[in-house]
């Protein structure tokens, strides 16, 4: 079964203590940086005769930082299930991008 997001929330917070995690932040949430933003995307069911009987929550993580030698992202990029998807720059701010299970 799916873990809850809180979980989540309080592991993400660990890796980053000095920054700010944001759960599907609204358009008007002024950012500060560094920052991790993650979203839920997908929830992958399993079933069996017609009964879901398991459950992955999959969420796109985004560490956002103003460094560009920073190695916060490997410390995402170890948790179980998770895949580092791209990195890209926008607004000179440095973007790391990754699918996550949990």
């Amino acid at each position: 079964m799916a873990r809850p997001r809180l979980e989540l929330h309080e592991i993400l917070q660990s890796i980053l203590p000095d920054g700010k995690i944001y759960f599907q932040p609204p358009e008007n949430v002024k950012l500060t940086y560094p920052c991790i933003i993650y979203k839920l995307a997908n929830i992958d069911t399993t079933k069996a005769d017609n009964i879901k009987y398991l459950k992955h929550k999959r969420y796109d993580v985004t560490l956002i930082h103003r460094d560009p030698d920073n190695t916060i992202y490997e410390a995402i990029e170890d948790l179980p299930h998770c895949n580092f998807d791209r990195p890209f720059v926008s607004d000179n701010l440095y973007h790391y991008a990754f699918t996550l299970f949990f």
